[in-house]
């Protein structure tokens, strides 16, 4: 490929992930070609100046070409501008959601350090084995929950600094519209950061579709839930304090997780198990399944993929299951404390029902809720590290550490004033 060619390809994917292409069917391919150039942006800036200085010192120069690596390099200089401002909106967010003075619940503040840009991960961002390896981290793989195979099992991260026991727990749900994913495929950066400061992770499958029907996969998640409760703490976690986090479907499943504590609709056979959890971190994910917004793009969704190949029926059947899947039908005042993520650029899942879920919640629920848009994101920003993965890693650590010492704080109060009584 002759080097106008290659700098052509990349001004256009560079154009993509600055303005992403509109509209539904075009959703799709804008997600993947801006996804990418977005969160890669250094090393795309690296190698297209690296092709232009090679080109200059050739024999023969095309100005056009340079031309258009010229305007890659600025347009992908303001990605990475772009991306760095992610810790300030996180940093905001947490403000708002949590209070001026959160950080004084924190066990540490965030150090000059935990605010800066980590470049130091982000140059190799698949180095996920080194990674772990230097956090010593340990990974307990393929621990059946569920009868169904490789889709009823999970892993468990620990590390050197996990506690013998009372570690906070976190849940890590995997996307992949509901049809695809593995639990080793997401959710690394977060889960091996926790876990390098003793919080023991849990990663799971559940059944997919089209082959499982809903509502399997949101059951899946229940049956995981009390499996953590019985058998956690035999990797030093607490059964009593499970936070929830996960992407796209993964997101959804999550919202939906946290709204509906022990329902026996999502419960079947183990209907008396305890799956309530304490605190919720959903990342772009589906709010809207019932088209309730009136989002073009959440209608579109709802009857050209979840109805033939999620849930098998047809929205104008059974409008009450779609409802009933609809974390933004299912708020009530009891939701626990969330943290809301989205991408300002999202092409696969529209940030307005992030806004319009986060309104609902802000609305009707007694418990905090914190949302972070981000500028120029797109869908799955934090699959692996980049500049605006690592800054939102150590945002939702604050968020999770933040509530951690309040949960503990509230349990402390409720047994003394048990034991005064």
């Amino acid at each position: 490929m002759g080097f106008v060619r290659r700098q052509a390809i990349t001004a256009a994917l560079t154009a993509n992930a600055i303005r992403p292409l509109p509209g539904f069917r075009a959703g799709i391919p804008a997600f993947f070609a801006g996804w990418v150039t977005g969160e890669l942006a250094p090393h795309l800036l690296g190698l297209t100046v690296a092709d232009a200085a090679a080109h200059v010192g050739g024999r023969r120069r095309n100005l056009r070409g340079l031309a258009l690596a010229g305007l890659s390099s600025a347009g992908l200089a303001y990605l990475i501008r772009e991306s760095r401002q992610a810790v300030t909106q996180a940093e905001d967010a947490l403000v708002e959601g949590l209070g001026v003075d959160y950080v004084e619940q924190l066990d540490a503040k965030p150090s000059p350090a935990d605010l800066a840009t980590p470049w130091g991960r982000v140059v190799n961002p698949f180095a996920f084995g080194r990674a772990a390896r230097k956090a010593g981290i340990e990974v307990h793989r393929d621990i059946p929950f569920a009868p169904y195979g490789k889709r009823g099992m999970l892993d468990v991260y620990t590390s050197e600094v996990t506690p013998a026991a009372g570690a906070p727990v976190l849940l890590q749900v995997h996307g992949g519209a509901w049809t695809i994913g593995q639990k080793e495929q997401q959710g690394l950066p977060l889960m091996q950061h926790l876990a390098a400061r003793g919080w023991v992770c849990v990663a799971i499958n559940y059944r997919l579709s089209p082959r499982n029907a809903w509502p399997a996969h949101i059951v899946d998640v229940k049956a995981a839930i009390a499996w953590i409760r019985e058998n956690i703490e035999t990797y030093g976690g607490d059964p009593n304090y499970i936070a929830i986090t996960g992407g796209s479907a993964g997101g959804h499943l999550t919202a939906l997780t946290a709204l509906t504590p022990n329902d026996p609709d999502f419960q079947p056979g183990f209907e008396d198990a305890d799956t309530t959890v304490q605190a919720a971190v959903p990342y772009y994910g589906v709010y809207d399944l019932a088209g309730a917004t009136g989002l073009r793009n959440a209608q579109l969704m709802r009857d050209n993929f979840l109805g033939p190949r999620v849930f098998r029926k047809r929205f104008a059947d059974r409008p009450d299951v779609y409802e009933q899947a609809s974390p933004l039908l299912r708020v009530t005042p009891d939701a626990p404390d969330f943290f809301v993520i989205h991408g300002e650029h999202d092409t696969l899942v529209d940030v307005r029902q992030a806004r319009a879920f986060v309104e609902a919640l802000r609305t009707t629920s007694k418990r905090t809720v914190t949302y972070a848009e981000l500028t120029g994101a797109q869908h799955a920003f934090d699959i692996f590290p980049s500049i605006r993965s690592q800054h939102l890693v150590r945002a939702t650590e604050r968020f999770l550490n933040w509530h951690w010492n309040l949960w503990r704080r509230e349990q402390s109060a409720a047994a003394e004033v048990v034991s005064a009584g």
